[in-house]
C-alpha cells in the first residue's frame, strides 16, 4: 500500500497512529510518501539541534516501512546534495536511512507496480527573513540540468506515468485554489504547467500551500490528509 502526505517539517508524530492511518499493521510492503517539506534533514551539523534531529531519524528508521519524500523549498540541501546518489527502483535517490530515501528531480520511479514521477522545488517567500546557507538554499530552486533531466526520464517512459508527486503546482492549479503564485517561481511552475500539459497521469499529488482540496479530480493538494493508493 502507498500513502501520501503533505509537508511534514520536521514533526515526528506524523509517523504515528494520530495522523498515519493503520500506522501500527504497515510493512515493510508499504510505503508512506511525503509532497516535500519533510524537514527531517534540516539541522545544522554540530548543533544540538542537528543530535536531536538525529535522534529522529534513528527512531524512524525503526519503522517497517520505507519513507519517500521529494525535496520541497524547506530542506537542508546541502546535506542533501553531500549524500551519494543511488539507483532506486529505476531513479536517482539520496538515502537518509535504510528505509528513508529522498526522490531526487525529474526522476521516474516504480514503487509497488505503480509508476511515479517525482520532481521537487520550490521558493521560499519569506527569503527575506531568512540567512542563505543557514536557513534557506538557492538550491531550492530546480536547476536547467534538473529540468532537463526531467524532460529526458519523461520522454524515455512515452510522457506517461500513473502518478506525479510535487512540492508546488502548476500555475493554473495554484490559480484554481484560490492563491497567487510567487514571479520567483514562475520557472518551475511553468515548468509544472508543461508537464501537466504533455504527461498523461492518474493523479498529481502536492504539498507546499498547506492546505488540502481537490481541483478538477485530478490534482491533489495535501498537508495532513492521507491519501492512499492501493
Amino acid at each position: 500500500m502507498i500513502y501520501i502526505t503533505g509537508d511534514t517539517h520536521g514533526d515526528m508524530n506524523r509517523f504515528y497512529g494520530a495522523f498515519l492511518p493503520n500506522e501500527k499493521s504497515l510493512t515493510d510492503k508499504d510505503f508512506v510518501i511525503v509532497c516535500g517539506d519533510f524537514g527531517f534533514v534540516w539541522e545544522l551539523e554540530g548543533t544540538r539541534e542537528y543530535i536531536r534531529e538525529k535522534m529522529i531519524l534513528d527512531e524512524l528508521e525503526k519503522k517497517p516501512y520505507t519513507i519517500l519524500f521529494c525535496d520541497g523549498n524547506h530542506e537542508n540541501f546541502a546535506r542533501l546534495n553531500s549524500l551519494p546518489v543511488k539507483k532506486w527502483n529505476g531513479g536517482k535517490v539520496h538515502r537518509i536511512r535504510k528505509n528513508i530515501l529522498h526522490l531526487m528531480r525529474g526522476q521516474v520511479y516504480m514503487i509497488d507496480g505503480k509508476k511515479f514521477f517525482a520532481m521537487g522545488g520550490a521558493y521560499s517567500i519569506d527569503r527575506h527573513m531568512r540567512r542563505e546557507n543557514i536557513s534557506y538554499w538557492k538550491e531550492e530552486m530546480p536547476c536547467a540540468a534538473e529540468y532537463n533531466e526531467a524532460l529526458k526520464n519523461l520522454e524515455a517512459n512515452g510522457f506517461e506515468v500513473d502518478y506525479i508527486i510535487s512540492h508546488t503546482a502548476p500555475p493554473d492549479i495554484i490559480i484554481a485554489m484560490g492563491k497567487s503564485g510567487d514571479v520567483h517561481e514562475w520557472e518551475l511552475t511553468s515548468f509544472l504547467g508543461r508537464v501537466a500539459y504533455e504527461v498523461s497521469f492518474k493523479k498529481w499529488f502536492f504539498g507546499h500551500w498547506h492546505t488540502e482540496k481537490d481541483i478538477f479530480g485530478k490534482f491533489r493538494a495535501l498537508w495532513f490528509d492521507v491519501c492512499e493508493i492501493r
